[in-house]
């Protein structure tokens, strides 16, 4: 990560703090009236092939000692009315700007995998975390609704975690490459832009070119 991009983290990470200050409260409320405690869910996940990081993010499933692997069809009655809410609009990830100021992520990278997976895929995480990983990126933007709908037609756990490994963790993997080989300030900017107003298509996702 250049001077710059830190630079640009932090002071829009505690701008965004100050100014969401009153949402991030009134969500924090929202789950503990409804869903009660814990209020936040940490996770751990991969900085770097060998670094691990707790990612937080507003609890949006009821709790399970047994949970693993990323979230299809199998885990959707474990999800609350609140968290679907909170998902839709990627509410649930507002505590991550503490992430951000640390240092663990930035807000535009590939997302920060599980550690089974890069313990899985040693050789293309290798490449793809050698970006810092973030809140939204190319393949976030590009591919997310596609993931989305591939994982809710799953019914167990194992469908899952054979249709992840298979179909989205090598197509994630080749655009966050695309990214680090384009990614400037201007491309920056416009995932950003593009994961707020949801309207970005594959093909325009890869057209800024650094």
């Amino acid at each position: 990560m250049t001077p710059a991009k830190r630079l640009f983290d932090v002071v829009s990470a505690i701008g965004l703090s100050i100014l969401l200050m009153p949402l991030i409260v009134w969500v924090a409320l929202l789950v503990l009236i409804r869903d009660g405690r814990p209020i936040l869910y940490k996770s751990e996940r991969m900085k770097t092939p060998d670094q691990g990081i707790l990612l937080w993010k507003f609890r949006t499933m009821a709790p399970d000692p047994q949970d693993r692997g990323v979230s299809g069809g199998d885990k959707e009655n474990r999800i609350t009315e609140t968290g679907r809410m909170l998902r839709r609009k990627r509410l649930d990830e507002l505590p991550q700007l503490w992430n951000i100021l640390r240092g663990d992520i930035s807000f535009v990278g590939p997302r920060p995998p599980l550690r089974r997976y890069v313990e899985m895929f040693p050789d293309t995480y290798a490449e793809v975390l050698k970006s810092r990983p973030g809140i939204t990126g190319m393949a976030t933007v590009a591919y997310h609704k596609t993931e989305e709908r591939l994982l809710a037609a799953c019914t167990t756990p194992e469908e899952t975690e054979e249709v992840y490994c298979r179909r989205c963790v090598p197509r994630k993997a080749r655009l966050d490459q695309i990214y680090a080989k384009r990614r400037n300030v201007c491309s920056d900017l416009r995932l950003m832009f593009a994961t707020i107003m949801k309207r970005v298509t594959m093909h325009k996702s890869r057209a800024p070119k650094g």
